[in-house]
């Protein structure tokens, strides 16, 4: 029984997938030889992911599993063919993370670990090089605080300050309140929020306690709410303990769309344990 309640929740993983894969074309090409199309690659790229398992791995998993009857695959395709849609899928991405209202929103940053080079060839056999092989990619995200999902993200291989992406994870998005730390004090982050987005900027003050700044007419905002924060810092747990916090791929490229992807199965299991949930609770109400 337990084995049949796993592989149920895989399948339902996969039934959100597929509705997800809607946002983007069938094929690339007409002239495709059409034996898979991008839908089942994209949820064979995700379900990788997910199981957290290697191109190669994956692929010899599923010749003992129900998915490619499930997904109605022709045959199993080969490794290369899920690394190749990889590298032409990554522009269309972010198409899948595409929700951009919510009542309260965090925005934060951290770093994921890069597995390509081996901790003595980073610090010991090239100690004596000034500039030493870069060691992780940087992650900023801005979040729902409420459902734990992911909003907007932004991803820099060269080491710049917090704030400069602050804008980028927060364009288009509906939000009353904006949750940041003193990393994102400035003027002109607390005037986009109040100015572009309409929402009031939880931010405090750099050298000042329980002070978050002034709205009009010389009000103080009410950081009572400040707490809201830190479920950012909650999904940046939740995405290196669920999916891994190190990057198995070789190139810059590769690496972020990998890092796009561990996104787009967080909210894929946010979104279906929320449906899990409401129909929990309607069942409860009868």
């Amino acid at each position: 029984m337990p084995k049949q309640k796993e592989e149920s929740m895989y399948l339902k993983f996969i039934d959100e997938t597929l509705e997800l894969t809607k946002r983007i074309p069938r094929y690339f090409s007409k002239f495709s030889n059409k034996i898979f199309d991008n839908h089942q690659k994209l949820v064979l790229l995700v379900l990788k992911q997910k199981l957290r398992k290697t191109y190669r791995d994956f692929v010899e998993l599923l010749k003992i599993t129900c998915i490619p009857l499930y997904l109605g695959l022709k045959r199993i395709p080969e490794h290369t063919t899920l690394v190749k849609f990889a590298k032409k899928v990554k522009g269309m991405l972010s198409l899948l993370l595409n929700i951009r209202t919510a009542t309260n929103v965090a925005v934060d940053a951290t770093g994921f670990e890069i597995d390509t080079k081996s901790y003595y060839y980073r610090n010991i056999w090239n100690s004596d090089v000034k500039q030493k092989a870069k060691r992780y990619l940087k992650l900023s995200l801005s979040v729902d605080t409420d459902k734990l999902f992911i909003l907007g993200y932004k991803m820099r291989k060269k080491f710049r300050h917090d704030t400069i992406d602050f804008e980028s994870v927060l364009k288009d998005i509906k939000t009353d309140y904006v949750f940041a730390d003193k990393g994102y004090d400035s003027k002109k982050n607390r005037q986009f929020v109040k100015s572009k987005l309409n929402a009031i900027p939880i931010i405090p003050v750099r050298m000042h306690t329980n002070f978050y700044g002034y709205l009009k007419q010389h009000k103080k905002i009410d950081g009572s709410n400040y707490h809201q924060r830190s479920k950012v810092e909650t999904i940046f747990s939740m995405i290196k303990r669920k999916y891994g916090c190190t990057l198995l791929g070789k190139s810059d490229s590769s690496q972020k769309t990998e890092l796009e992807i561990k996104l787009i199965v967080h909210n894929i299991d946010r979104l279906i344990k929320s449906v899990y949930h409401l129909l929990e609770g309607f069942s409860r109400a009868d």
